[in-house]
């Protein structure tokens, strides 16, 4: 019997619900489900509907899409939801996770100022991780620019990988951001990298979370390295459609990265001559 001309590995493409602002976490799943996606990745913000969970399970099972992944509410415009305490806010996001059925809950390291959380953060994610079966997947951050300007927002570091996790998330718009290698920091995680946020960036100062194959960034390679190693966690589209002029064009977009996604994720095998 011939073998297949390509190996799709078991990894699931999930929509951030981030990816649908300035509309709604309930328009996320159905655009989700509407354009083919495997389930979702819950971004806890400020909007109701996000913090609750029986209002997010009843729209799993409305739309028939599954929760992959919660990502703790950690950016600056959500210091006050689930609590001003952040070891709370990730107790609430691991709790959602096991009620959602969701494998991942996706943190950001802490802001500088967290100085107490920052010094107790390896530590505190390792004893969380060993009390569940959710995976705790601290993502790469960036240095924060402005003009000639650097600053160092997070702690221990931006680069996650100079600590010690259980499981990473790298985003390819916060390497963008970073001015680093992607396919080095994919090695570096090895097989602990457990999730993917999937966007593109140009290396300017802003976070730009463009479309795959907008910017400069190595999806494509990405993608492909990650099909041949049969990564089997959650490729996250995690992209940035505020300027759509229109729910359509918006839409456009997003079926525009699940393509490339699923296009770059379906690896060449090489087939022996007769």
């Amino acid at each position: 019997m011939a073998e297949p001309a390509v190996k799709i590995p078991d990894a699931k493409v999930a929509l951030s619900t981030a990816s649908v602002y300035p509309e709604s976490t309930a328009t996320a799943f159905e655009i989700a489900a509407r354009l083919g996606y495997d389930g979702v990745e819950v971004m806890v913000w400020t909007d109701p509907v996000s913090q609750d969970i029986d209002a997010l399970r009843r729209l799993s099972d409305y739309h028939r899409i599954p929760v992959l992944a919660v990502h703790a509410p950690c950016l600056l415009i959500t210091q006050r939801v689930w609590s001003t305490d952040p070891w709370t806010k990730l107790q609430r996001a691991r709790a959602a996770a096991e009620k959602l059925d969701a494998s991942t809950v996706v943190v950001h390291p802490p802001f500088r100022w967290q100085r107490q959380y920052a010094r107790d953060f390896v530590a505190g994610i390792w004893r969380m991780a060993n009390e569940t079966d959710v995976r705790f997947a601290v993502e790469n951050m960036y240095p924060w620019r402005y003009r000639d300007r650097e600053m160092l927002a997070y702690a221990p570091d931006w680069d996650v990988t100079k600590d010690d996790y259980r499981h990473f998330t790298i985003d390819l718009s916060h390497t963008a951001t970073a001015r680093s290698d992607a396919l080095d920091m994919v090695d570096r995680m090895g097989d602990r990298l457990g999730h993917v946020h999937l966007a593109d960036g140009r290396g300017s100062a802003k976070d730009e979370h463009l479309v795959p194959g907008r910017g400069t960034q190595p999806c494509a390679e990405v993608l492909e390295r990650l099909a041949l190693t049969g990564f089997d966690g959650h490729v996250v589209i995690e992209v940035n459609t505020r300027r759509a002029m229109s729910s359509a064009e918006r839409e456009a977009d997003l079926a525009e990265a699940l393509a490339f996604t699923r296009l770059h994720l379906a690896s060449a095998v090489k087939v022996p001559r007769r």
